[in-house]
């Protein structure tokens, strides 16, 4: 039994991941291509190794000849006396195999046979790293800052290095070395050097999956996260739905005391998120989207994909947000473009009517107001 063979294929395939299978074709080719650098040519050349023992036979199947005299090439042709030698049942026009010492190679072939060797092992480790990571595609994972590269960073994945570059970072994050962070992989490419993996800490689908890690019932399919919008850094509304009339969606999300939500956001580094419940009918959705802002009426084109949406005066900056941010975002999260107006605005809007907005049962009910933009019963 060859035991350093042995041994050293087993540390491969445990370290590296590499199927012994793989690791003896590369020793037959290195092999076979050792035999063709020293003798000129291996065509007839075969070898076999023992998958359980590692012991290894190189030879070359050579046809049996008269005479020395007539063998016309030596390492296609055998003498029929030098054939007895080998095997004493031997007559001419026979095929046998003629065993080749590897020891007997020269040096530039033996390290052309390691370097074919080597070579293999390189391909299939990296083989071995893109696929590992490639199924991880639109996934979550955790890695470790390396360094800065200019403005971009180096992450360390485990078994391969991703970088995040500047763009795909979230503005104002500042991290250490050694420092552990979650990314979303969004593309892993094989290249000549190595899998390339791009990561991003800005991507929507980050915080999907976090959710999909931190919520039981998300990850049972119980909750379903239908629509999401993200502005990295600030702010993300996500809307979801439940398939159990028993099961709140958003208070599953939220989890009890906001612990689940607020694993979320210290992942996230103090980035506020508002989960709301997604509802088939536009208008509804288009009133939580709008959370925290109180909404007085809703029009919804679905055909258009437009709403118009009327707001008590005290509400309409809160219904828009800092920078438009929560309009921007509601309209992100519902595919509908919002044009949000003030009740004063809209009463001076030309052929306003609040029929146009609300069913007759509810418009009864804000003919008159209080000065506050506070509607109030008849």
């Amino acid at each position: 039994m060859n035991a350093e063979l042995k041994e050293a294929l087993d540390i491969l395939e445990k370290e590296k991941e590499i199927s012994k299978e793989t690791l003896f074709e590369a020793i037959e080719n290195s092999l076979l291509t050792a035999c063709k650098n020293h003798f000129g040519k291996a065509d007839n050349v075969k070898v076999e190794i023992d998958r359980d023992t590692c012991d290894f036979l190189v030879y070359a199947e050579k046809e049996v000849v008269e005479t020395a005299e007539d063998v016309e090439d030596p390492m296609l042709q055998i003498s029929l006396e030098d054939a007895k030698k080998i095997s004493s049942k031997a007559s001419v026009g026979d095929v046998i195999h003629v065993e080749i010492k590897s020891k007997e190679f020269g040096r530039i072939a033996t390290q052309n046979a390691k370097n074919v060797i080597l070579q293999k092992i390189r391909e299939e480790e990296r083989s071995v790293i893109f696929n590992q990571y490639f199924e991880k595609e639109r996934d979550v994972v955790t890695g470790i800052v390396q360094r800065y590269v200019g403005k971009n960073i180096s992450i360390n994945l485990g078994k391969a290095d991703a970088l995040l570059l500047e763009t795909e970072q979230v503005k104002g994050e500042v991290f250490r070395p050694t420092e552990r962070i979650k990314v979303y992989i969004h593309e892993v490419k094989n290249t000549p050097k190595g899998p390339r993996i791009s990561v991003s800490r800005t991507h929507p689908e980050l915080v999907k999956r976090l959710f999909e890690a931190e919520v039981t019932e998300i990850k049972e399919g119980i909750v379903e996260i239908r629509s999401i919008a993200r502005e990295a850094g600030s702010r993300t509304k996500i809307a979801v739905w439940s398939n159990d009339p028993n099961v709140d969606a958003v208070g599953a999300c939220v989890g009890m005391n906001g612990a689940r939500v607020n694993a979320i956001v210290e992942e996230l580094r103090g980035e506020k998120i508002d989960v709301v419940n997604w509802d088939d009918n536009p208008g509804n959705l288009i009133q939580n989207a709008l959370s925290p802002a109180k909404i007085v009426a809703v029009f919804a084109d679905p055909d258009e994909k437009t709403a118009k949406v009327v707001v008590p005066d005290y509400q309409l900056s809160l219904a828009i947000g800092k920078e438009g941010q929560n309009a921007r975002l509601a309209a992100r999260l519902t595919g509908y473009k919002i044009d949000i107006k003030s009740e004063t605005q809209a009463k001076d809007a030309p052929g306003f009517r609040y029929e146009d907005y609300i069913d007759d049962e509810e418009y009864e009910q804000y003919e008159e107001y209080d000065g506050q933009g506070n509607p109030e019963e008849n």
